[in-house]
């Protein structure tokens, strides 16, 4: 068992494995009472005044306590950030590197402009961990790449993949739970989406062309490969809900 999980784990492209890694350590270690929650999230007056930048970065690497919760978030994790570095940006490590610094920014920012917004300044304040919602930025942009593929939530009804997003917003909605974590994820991966793959058709022009300099950081190979109807899996319940994993039909 320990040697199946060991080649997993091996076999993940660098980015997910990275991210996983640093997940999994950051909120371990929190559980243990080695870090404190208090200094990773997401604080602009710290960031400005104290200079505590490394915010900007573990706000996202936080995923709470680790419970039922936490385990379907890092499958969701694992699932989907693997599926879009291995089929979507194989051999283009770096544009999936500056996807997700890029919708890393955009929520970000959402949350500090929210927070100069009345009457949504208390919600956006509210917002200290923006870890689940990269997550389901990544599940937005797979939806996107794969809108074909069919998924069976629960068992209850089938769907294609274009839908899943909407399929987790809803179910949200029927727990009882906070929908803006799902909306955010929503909003910065229709922006990334609309960028990167409307827009150039559009007009030609390719606004988010990865900068040289976050390309000399990973040695790719120019391929590219073109995306199989099989290429993802199931969904999953929702992030932190119950529930098995959907499947392909």
């Amino acid at each position: 068992m320990a040697q199946a999980v060991e080649e997993w784990y091996r076999q993940m492209p660098i980015i997910t494995r990275s991210y996983l890694t640093a997940a999994v350590v950051t909120t371990v270690g929190c559980t243990l009472d080695i870090i404190s929650p208090y200094h990773l999230y997401l604080n602009p007056k710290l960031v400005v005044q104290q200079y505590e930048i490394w915010r900007l970065v573990t706000n996202f690497l936080y995923f709470r306590k680790m419970d039922l919760d936490f385990l379907f978030h890092m499958f969701f994790l694992a699932r989907y950030c693997k599926l879009l570095e291995e089929n979507s940006f194989r051999g283009r490590t770096a544009d999936f590197f500056y996807m997700l610094l890029f919708g890393a920014t955009v929520l970000t920012g959402i949350v500090l402009i929210g927070g100069m917004i009345p009457y949504v300044s208390e919600t956006f304040a509210r917002i200290l961990f923006l870890s689940n919602s990269l997550t389901f930025m990544m599940v937005y942009v797979w939806s996107k790449h794969n809108p074909f593929i069919h998924m069976s939530f629960l068992g209850l009804f089938t769907f294609t993949a274009a839908y899943l997003p909407w399929v987790l917003l809803g179910f949200s909605i029927l727990v009882g739970s906070s929908t803006w974590v799902d909306l955010l994820g929503m909003i910065a991966g229709h922006v990334y989406y609309f960028l990167e793959d409307v827009y150039p058709r559009m007009t030609g022009r390719r606004p988010l062309k990865t900068p040289s300099f976050i390309k000399a950081l990973f040695a790719d190979d120019n391929v590219v490969v073109a995306r199989a109807p099989n290429a993802g899996v199931g969904a999953g319940a929702r992030f932190g809900g119950m529930g098995p994993d959907p499947q392909v039909q």
